[in-house]
Order: structure tokens, then sequence, then C-alpha cells
């Protein structure tokens, strides 16, 4: 339908911008319109009519308040992977939508001596490795638990714990904060809400609740003002702290995301070791023209994997199950069959308490419920680890229990994380993967890691894998291109450090860079070693320092060549280089870290407490980052 001058209150040139633009728009966009302009004409209107309903007693006013601007909230986060950090930033405009006065800023950005001054604080906290705080979290902590924590009976705060139920410790530094505040002399503001992997909806309960209480308080004060006069209430519309926030974007472009993820060709997919390796790491090139999607060297792309189908069937034949039955798969999904179920959508590689504890409820066996009993919690984690869910319904004869009931127990299928091996500059449209796939034998079968052999064995040139961009903020180049960049990697943990330097020579940069590379042998562990030889001619990469454990007779691992280094390296140290580490957290994270310590103590004459604070400073100054898993 065509708007027309006659019939309106514009004109020719209004009408024609109307006609080339209503169109275009979504009925989502013209409902936002619809408030946003009924918002503007309300807000006139009280404005204009302020004074008349002050001096009128004959006109009804009422006054709806909301919680406001006078409560001052203070969001921490502590995030290693960029979760927590995310979820953060999300309440964080939640909050001011609803007039609040926030500060947010990660832990390590907080300075702890302000805390007593604080009224309410939200914390949202990941757990990292066995039970850890995330990095940028850990001078916070050791604050909070120290001599120099204040009391805190003024403080009123809720917690948001981040964690996966397959570790013994979950969600442990998100507890640890809950319990230490409150210690402290602190109440709860809002009880502790523990999130598992699949964590949006419950963090999205966590903030919805954070928003009732916040508005039932008493010191609230009115943010949001609207007056009825006694013909009537105005049509509802977006408040004006909303339309303080900004508009949304008015596009048809789809948003892809960790919900919602984009099918991405892929274009390569390439084993990198040599012949006789007893690895494989797989490249893997992927298109994502047409997502809209945007990254950064440092950031990951998150890819929905499928579980095995030789696994999937033999658990279908063994609980007695038929493949085609419908199951549920979630409140936005419906229902698919059982085999697509346990094909694309939920979890059956790891066993977590939750699960086998709802299990247990089901199943008639003594033998399960002797295992989740109070006391048996090392049998229980020695039980669980490196076992599936076909383990369990073998060990305990679990047939015979319906699917329709067994099914929504299980966890939904989480995302798997790999570091971007690529630089959108000097690969437009494409993402590139450093993916090493994982095989072992345990508990008399032969185990696969779920997206590592996915993407080694059944996905193809031409094929889609479902992916996102997960962005790690706590990961990046130094904005100046001439600061030096030390980068430790070892294994897959190079694949980063192969888009830093495609970064840095797309851009000119004229800092000096070190990478630190380690693998097994020389001949076919070498991941890139082209690459790096060139970015080595070309003066991209200034120097580059290899450790090959099984070339020698005694093993040689990264930590052992800075060490080696040790003056170099303080000296770029103290240049003001920039140091990255990317890999393994269990062991190689912790061993550079102590060797750093090392090189400090030995080159730069200082204790070992001057030595942890120096790189405590460096991370707080953005110069010390992991990206470790």
């Amino acid at each position: 339908m065509q708007l027309k001058v006659e019939n309106s209150p514009f004109n020719q040139e209004q009408v024609d911008l109307l006609n080339r633009l209503l169109p275009k728009f979504t009925e989502e966009q013209k409902m936002w319109l619809c408030g946003y302009l009924t918002a503007l004409n309300q807000t006139a209107a009280l404005t204009k009519a302020q004074p008349v309903l002050q001096n009128n007693p004959s006109i009804s006013v009422s006054t709806e308040i909301s919680t406001a601007a006078c409560l001052e909230i203070t969001v921490l986060f502590g995030s290693q992977t960029g979760n927590a950090r995310r979820l953060a930033e999300k309440l964080t405009e939640k909050l001011k939508e609803h007039g609040f006065q926030i500060t947010c800023s990660a832990m390590d950005d907080f300075k702890p001596q302000k805390l007593k001054n604080v009224r309410i604080l939200l914390i949202v906290v990941s757990t990292y490795g066995e039970g850890d705080p995330p990095d940028n979290a850990l001078s916070f902590y050791e604050f909070l638990h120290s001599r120099k924590a204040p009391c805190l009976k003024e403080l009123q705060y809720s917690v948001l714990a981040l964690g996966d139920s397959s570790y013994e410790h979950f969600c442990k530094t998100g507890q640890d904060f809950d319990k230490r505040l409150k210690e402290l002399g602190g109440e709860q503001l809002y009880p502790r809400t523990d999130c598992d992997v699949d964590f949006e909806d419950p963090a999205q309960e966590w903030m919805e609740g954070i928003l009732r209480t916040l508005h039932e308080m008493p010191e609230s004060a009115s943010a949001i003002t609207a007056a009825t006069v006694s013909a009537g209430s105005p049509a509802p519309g977006p408040s004006p702290a909303l339309l303080a926030s900004g508009t949304p974007p008015v596009t048809d472009q789809p948003v892809y995301s960790r919900s919602h993820p984009f099918e991405a060709e892929v274009l390569d997919n390439l084993n990198l070791n040599g012949r006789g390796s007893d690895r494989e790491t797989r490249h893997l090139e992927l298109s994502i023209e047409g997502s809209n999607l945007q990254y950064e060297p440092g950031d990951c792309l998150g890819i929905y994997p499928q579980n095995q189908p030789m696994l999937v069937d033999t658990l279908i034949n063994v609980m007695g199950w038929h493949p085609e039955e419908l199951v549920p798969v979630g409140k936005e999904r419906g229902e698919c069959p059982l085999r697509e179920a346990l094909l694309r959508h939920y979890e059956i590689t790891v066993l977590t308490k939750t699960v086998l504890e709802q299990v247990a409820q089901l199943s008639a066996n003594p033998g399960l419920k002797e295992l989740l009993k109070q006391g048996n919690e090392k049998a229980f984690r020695a039980y669980v680890e490196g076992r599936d869910l076909l383990d369990l319904v073998e060990d305990y004869a679990l047939s015979g229990i319906p699917a329709r009931d067994f099914v929504p127990m299980l966890r939904m299928i989480p995302p798997r994380l790999y570091s971007i091996a690529s630089s959108p500059k000097a690969s437009p449209e494409e993402v590139h993967l450093t993916i090493r796939a994982v095989r072992y034998h345990a508990h008399g079968r032969q185990r696969f890691g779920v997206c590592s052999v996915y993407c080694a064995e059944r996905v193809q040139p031409g094929d889609t894998l479902p992916v996102y961009v997960h962005h790690n903020p706590d990961f990046k180049l130094p904005s100046n291109p001439d600061t030096p960049v030390i980068m430790i990697g070892p294994g897959t943990g190079v694949a980063p450090f192969r888009g830093f330097l495609a970064e840095r020579e797309e851009i000119g940069a004229k800092g000096k860079t070190w990478l630190f590379f380690g693998d097994r042998h020389f001949r076919t562990d070498f991941l890139y070693q082209l690459e790096w030889q060139r970015w080595l001619k070309e003066g991209v990469l200034t120097r580059m320092d290899v450790a090959f454990s099984r070339d020698t007779d005694s093993k040689v691992y990264v930590q052992h060549r800075m060490q080696e280094k040790s003056r170099e390296l303080f000296e770029w140290l103290e240049e003001g280089a920039h140091v990255y580490v990317c890999g393994d957290k269990q062991r190689m994270a912790k061993d550079v870290h102590a060797a750093l310590i090392d090189i400090l103590e030995g080159e730069g004459g200082m204790s070992r407490e001057e030595s942890e604070a120096y790189l405590t400073r460096m991370r707080q100054e953005k110069r010390y980052q992991r990206d470790v898993y």
C-alpha cells in the first residue's frame, strides 16, 4: 500500500522517502518504530504538560517508579575464554536500560581498595582448570581471601558462576566468591546460580531475577516517570533509558551467534603432519562469505560437532530403542528422530554427576546408587574418567528405560572452541583452523575426540559446519604495531600466532616478533614450517626457537628454549614486549609461567615475590595474555 500526499500530513519528498523505506521493514522493526515515535510524543507531551500538572489538582497524576539511578551497581567479571565477559556486558546493558548507574570491569582492572565503598556487587566468573580462578580474576580472588579484605556488612551481592559439570570442581571459583563475600559480612542480593556448559538459559534467569530484586528495593529512586491524565494512559513504548542506549540496526541480514550458528562451507581439509607421524593435525579452511561474521586474530571459532555414528548406533541397540522414535530436543527445536538427536544434539561422550543422579532415579540398579553415595567421591571420579554413556548403560544394565524418559536427562552437546589461525585482512571471508585429532584407548575400547575426529574423518571439502565467532578480547595484538611480541605456542597452540603474523604482515607492522614452537619430531611435526621460514626470510618474524621433544635423548620443551635465551628474553620484556601463551593449561602453561619467573629472578635480580608481582603487572597491563585449554 503506497502512501499518498493527499492522505497524509507529509510533503511529496517525505512521502517518496517513506514509500521507499517502509516496505523494507520487518514486522518487528515496524512495531519498534511505532513504540519509538509514541515514546517521543509522550516525552514531549509530559515536558510541555509538567507545569500544568503541578498546578492543577483536578488532573489526576500517577507516578510509576522503576528502580533507578540512585542505585550504583558494580559488575565484575573473571573470564578465561570470554563467556563470563560477554554475560557481564549483557547484564550491564540490561541494567542501563532500566536506568541504573553501572560500573563494569574485569576483576584485574578493579582497584580492590574500592570494594569497601561498593553497596551492590554482581559477579560473573568462570572456573578455570581444576577449580582455579581465571587469569584476570586471580589478583582480586587473592585479595578477597587475604587479611587485607575489608568488612563488607553494607554489601549486597550475587554471583553467576560458569563451569563444566564434567570436572570435579564444578563452578568452584564462583562458589568460593559467594562463600567469602558472605564470610566478610556481605548479604546475598539474589541466590548464586551455577551454570553448566549450556549456560544461556540459567544465565538469563539469573539476570531477570536480579532485575526483579533491584526493582523491589525500597531505596530505589524514580528514573522513568509516566504521567497519566484523567483522559487515559498513552500507548506503551520504549523507555527513555532504552532510547538513550541506541537504536537497533535496521537490516534483514541474519545475525549468527552461539545459539544461531552459520553453516560454513569447508574449502580445504589437509593433514599437516608428515608421513610416519603418530599424530594427525588438520588444517581447515572455511568460507564465511555472506555470514557477516567478524573476527580479529586471537578470537576463536565455535563448532557444533556430531557424535560418532557407530557409537550412536551401538548405544541405541544396547538400550533396545528404535532409531526413528521421536524424542524432545529442547523448547525451540521440538522433537526429532532419536538417532538424529543423539548424533547432533545430545552429549554422549562425557559423564557428569548430574546425569548419573538423574539416571539413578530411573534405575533399580543398587550399584549405581552406591557409586553416587556421599563418601564415594573418589570412586565416582575414577569411574567417570575416560568413560562415556555406552559404558554407563552396559556397566549398570540400564536397558529397558524408555528413550523419551532417558534422553532428555542428557546435556545438549556443547560447541568446541578452536583458536583461529588466520587474519581477516590476509584471508577475507575465510577462517582457518588447526585441529589435532584425538584418539586413544581406554577401558577396553578405542575412544575419539568428538569434534576433532569428526573434522578429520567425516568432513570433506564442500560439506558445511555450523559455526560462530567467539570473541576473545583478552588475547589481542598490541594496538601499537611497533610493540615487540613474544609468542609461545607448542603443537596446535601455534594456531593464533599464524593469524598474528599474517595480520602484522598485512598492516606492515615494524615491531619485533619472536616465536617459540615445539612438537615431537622435526621431520613430521613441524606445523606450518614453510610459512614460518618465509616470514623469517621477509622479516615479519624476527626470530624463532623450536623444541622437538622426541628428537633428543632428553625431552626438550619450549620452556627449556626460553631459559636458554633468558638474557634476550628479559631484554625484550624490559623493552615492553607483550607475551602470549597458547596451548595446554595443565602442564605447558604452568611450566612456561614458571620459566618466566625463573628468568625474572635470574636476569632481573628479583626475588620470587617481585617476579610474581612483575608478571601480575604485565597481566594487568595486557602485556601477558594466555589462551589455554
